[in-house]
């Protein structure tokens, strides 16, 4: 019971930190696409500047339940994926960097330096989220110790490319449904015409994932196994399409709510249909790590599970009054130049 308690608990994490960290991934990576002028590049980084950082606390929660709660797998994780993690990471620092640095010196060339650094740190992540999360929906060459059989290359197959360009395009119409909510005038039409032109990727690439999920992978298999499961791929469905009935309607708080619902379904739905396997081995079922062969100990789980009860609700409140702090839309006037990004 404890180990599906925090099974759930895992995949609740990645689907949050996905929902959220995905809409600044997501503009980060459409930045050169929307900004036209150094003011345009200020409001869409000041867009995600009082956020990123918060955002990232669930990226944080995910992997320290898998490193408390399922040891084994955090352990197979880093030491088989190490090459990944490793991109992954300094991608994600090179990110952080690139806000804080990017308005340090007044200097056109500075700016574009971190500017770019911003975008590679934003793409990276969002693809190799995607492909790594693909791997672990069809299944990673994992022998019975745990080793990786192959290279970061053994990975990037067709399915797993998939998920990475899946990912990515999720993202970016996730980050322009939220800057649709901050910004205003040219800047604000610009990301309106991109929301409307990612919309139709995002539902190919989601109808060809779901498709090849059924062909790749057991995933539809173990959810209508447990027809209640149904819901989350529901979940996205309905996060698709009200998506872009809520932009039609200029409604682009209610959008950006329905692309995360859309993400965060996606998510879920991989996770639950994974259930109970953590890393499954594409070589060997009996290899695989689950959250039965990975768990700690009863009493850590419990002591864990209290923690959490007591904290997580802390984390949640503070992060709604910032959303709630910095909700007032953006421009160029607005920035103060000593504080803002």
């Amino acid at each position: 019971m404890l180990e599906t308690i925090w099974f759930s608990i895992w995949g609740l994490a990645w689907a949050v930190y996905f929902a959220l960290d995905g809409f600044d991934l997501g503009l980060g990576t459409l930045l050169p696409f929307l900004a036209r002028s150094e003011g345009d590049k200020r409001v869409i980084v000041n867009a995600m500047g009082p956020f990123w950082d918060g955002n990232e606390v669930w990226l944080i929660t995910a992997g320290g339940v898998t490193f408390a709660a399922f040891p084994r797998a955090y352990a197979v994780m880093f030491s088989s994926l190490y090459t990944p993690l490793l991109l992954l990471l300094f991608a994600l620092i090179l990110r952080g960097v690139a806000f804080e640095f990017r308005a340090k010196v007044d200097s056109p060339r500075w700016r574009a330096v971190w500017d770019g650094c911003l975008v590679v740190g934003s793409f990276v992540p969002a693809l190799l989220f995607g492909v790594a999360f693909a791997n672990i929906f069809s299944g990673i060459p994992l022998d019975a110790g745990g080793r990786l059989q192959g290279n970061l290359l053994t990975l990037l197959h067709p399915y797993g490319l998939l998920g990475g360009a899946l990912f990515v395009t999720l993202f970016m119409l996730h980050g322009a449904n939220w800057l649709a909510t901050r910004s205003q005038g040219e800047l604000r039409a610009r990301t309106d015409r991109a929301a409307r032109m990612l919309w139709p990727a995002a539902a190919v690439l989601s109808a060809a994932f779901l498709v090849t999920t059924g062909f790749t992978t057991p995933l539809w298999h173990n959810v209508l196994s447990r027809p209640y499961l149904l819901v989350l791929p529901a979940l996205a469905l309905a996060g698709l399409v009200m998506t872009r009935v809520f932009a039609a309607r200029g409604a682009p708080w209610r959008a950006w709510f329905s692309s995360g619902a859309l993400v965060m379904g996606a998510a879920l739905f991989g996770v639950a249909g994974r259930y109970p396997e953590l890393l499954p081995s594409s070589l060997d079922p009996a290899a695989s790590i689950t959250a039965f062969n990975s768990a700690s100990s009863p009493l850590t789980l419990k002591i864990m599970l209290g923690v959490v009860i007591v904290f997580l609700p802390l984390v949640i409140g503070y992060q709604t009054w910032v959303y709630y702090r910095f909700r007032e839309t953006l421009d160029e006037k607005s920035l103060d130049p000593e504080s803002s990004y």
